[in-house]
């Protein structure tokens, strides 16, 4: 018997995480300790959250939903961090492929190596989320360095395949223009960029931090205005034809 994947939840109609109807495979564990991470659960790898997903019980799901997919919709692996269990996954994929289903990797991009690379070679789309493109501010954010972000993205590029991006817009963290600016003049001309998403910051998942006893580390930060997005929307507009807010 193979790896078994270690997942958080399952998301069954997703429409946020790639095109079409998507079945969202939220995977657990995850290198990042984002300030505002909504999900804190599904940090450690090693956690009573945490549930098996063998290989069969998946493509029996994709099975059941394959009538919703048409022509767009496909499978979502989330986290978490996906890339943290990239032995499972790299024998899942294959197999995914196979039976005819699209295949999205939302991913944060902290790992970088072969087999990382490997599993953006087996999937149809990267959905790779940049925290800050400034490399003190990434680390601030996140609790890790940016470099193996900015790799993973040149190595998507110069695959040719498809890659979105998306940046959670933090008042106060991530909002500052001139970073703003920086992070469109990196990712500009990157011709695998065919859609850049815009996630507001918000505290739906405050509450968790409670029930875990942890702090929670952005207490009094609001959500940012409509004029804030707005904003930022039209920096990024000015180097990518395709920008979205969710």
């Amino acid at each position: 018997m193979g790896a078994v994947l270690r997942i958080h939840s399952i998301e069954t109609f997703g429409t946020s995480d790639g095109p079409g109807i998507r079945l969202v495979i939220f995977i657990q564990g995850c290198p990042l300790r984002c300030l505002y991470c909504h999900n804190p659960d599904s940090q450690a790898l090693t956690s009573k959250f945490a549930t098996d997903l063998p290989l069969e019980d998946l493509l029996e799901r994709l099975e059941k939903q394959r009538p919703y997919f048409k022509n767009k919709g496909g499978v979502t692996f989330s986290g978490g961090e996906p890339t943290v269990q990239a032995g499972a996954l790299l024998e899942y994929l294959p197999a995914v492929r196979e039976a005819g289903y699209h295949i999205a990797l939302d991913t944060c991009g902290a790992i970088y190596n072969r087999r990382v690379n490997q599993l953006y070679d087996h999937s149809d789309l990267i959905i790779l989320d940049v925290k800050h493109i400034d490399p003190d501010w990434h680390r601030r954010i996140t609790g890790s360095p940016i470099d193996p972000v900015l790799k993973n993205a040149a190595y998507r590029e110069q695959t040719g395949k498809p890659m979105w991006l998306r940046y959670v817009l933090v008042p106060g963290y991530t909002d500052q223009p001139q970073y703003l600016e920086q992070w469109g003049k990196v990712f500009g001309d990157y011709k695998s960029v065919e859609r850049v998403e815009i996630l507001p910051y918000h505290t739906l998942g405050v509450h968790k931090y409670t029930e875990m006893g942890r702090d929670y580390p952005l207490v009094g930060v609001d959500t940012p205005t409509n004029e804030q997005v707005e904003k930022a929307a039209q920096i990024f507009k000015e180097y990518f034809s395709n920008v979205v807010v969710h």
